[in-house]
């Protein structure tokens, strides 16, 4: 049996049992760290058959020292902190996994969802101080009848949409990528850009991180949105302009936001919106659940046996063929 080397640069899970019931077995050996610099994952992989990878920045220079790696495989779906570009020069295929927590990330959007319009935490707080008030923190919207834009149609969004629809909520959908038979399959009606940030009641994100998308939801975009909407992000932080976004909740530019993600994470006390009632902040935790976290694991090592084993990745995100 062939020896090999996996790599896992960082990771928050309890363990890594899951990794190595697929892997072991094939003669992998695990070497493992919580790499927070490129110089750390640099001397950690260069002797790496496989990388897998967390929140590790994995740049050109981290890669370039990988004298042997065939696969690097991130936990999670967005890969903004690997430079795709310089794995595919050197021939090194990239593959997240994007198929493992689609329905609790759209659990938790619209658990946001409903938590920022119905005023949950504001509510709580008065009740746990004493304050008992059958029409409280007025006003509160009904949800029947609004409109809920979704900004990227993909897994998530399409599971967000499905439940929205059960609350009677109207769905629509902005994804340029996609045809009109998509929306329409689901019962979302297909609009453009200026027609989502302008009509919609509630605007829930799911775009990737891209240049081309970092600080789409900024000072313009919530000038054009309604005052009373309100804005839910379970996707990157890094799509919203994160001082915008406070200027806007101060100013009443829009009725509220509800986040899992955010441009800096952790967040520190002292940032703005964890001053306004009229923001949730949850800690990047959309993706979790018991299963998921097992599914995770799971699928991430299933995709370096697929290469070690003569077969192709399911979720190559870099182009580089094998």
């Amino acid at each position: 049996m062939m020896a090999y080397t996996v790599v896992v640069t960082d990771s928050g899970f309890p363990d890594l049992n899951q990794e190595r019931a697929v892997l072991e077995p094939l003669g992998f050996q695990f070497v493992t760290g919580q790499a927070t610099s490129s110089a750390e994952v640099a001397r950690l992989c260069i002797d790496a058959d496989a990388v897998l990878t967390q929140w590790a920045p994995i740049d050109a220079e981290a890669i370039r020292a990988m004298r042997k790696c065939k696969i690097i495989v991130r936990y999670g779906i967005g890969v903004d902190n690997v430079d795709l570009q310089a794995a595919k020069e050197c021939g090194i295929p990239v593959v997240n996994v994007p198929d493992y927590a689609i329905e609790e990330v759209a659990d938790h959007a619209l658990t946001l969802l409903l938590g920022i319009v119905r005023k949950l935490p504001q509510v709580a707080g008065r009740v746990r101080a004493g304050i008992w008030e059958i029409a409280p923190c007025r006003p509160i919207v009904g949800l029947q009848g609004r409109r809920l834009g979704l900004a990227g149609f993909g897994n998530i969004a399409r599971a967000v949409a499905r439940r929205a629809q059960a609350f009677g909520i109207e769905v629509a959908a902005y994804d340029p990528f996609l045809g009109d038979d998509i929306f329409y399959k689901h019962g979302v009606r297909h609009v453009g850009w200026d027609e989502l940030i302008g009509q919609s009641d509630f605007i829930s994100v799911h775009l990737p991180l891209t240049a081309q998308t970092r600080h789409t939801f900024n000072k313009e975009t919530f000038e054009r949105m309604k005052h009373s909407a309100f804005l839910v992000n379970t996707s990157r932080g890094g799509v919203i302009s994160t001082e915008d976004l406070a200027d806007a909740l101060h100013a009443g530019k829009i009725a509220g936001a509800a986040l899992d993600v955010l441009e800096e994470e952790p967040i520190q006390p002292g940032n703005r919106l964890l001053e306004l009632d009229s923001c949730i902040v949850t800690s990047h935790m959309a993706w979790y659940s018991e299963a998921s976290l097992l599914k995770l694991q799971h699928y991430a090592a299933l995709e370096i046996e697929r290469i070690f084993t003569g077969q192709r990745p399911k979720h190559i995100v870099n182009g580089v063929d094998v």
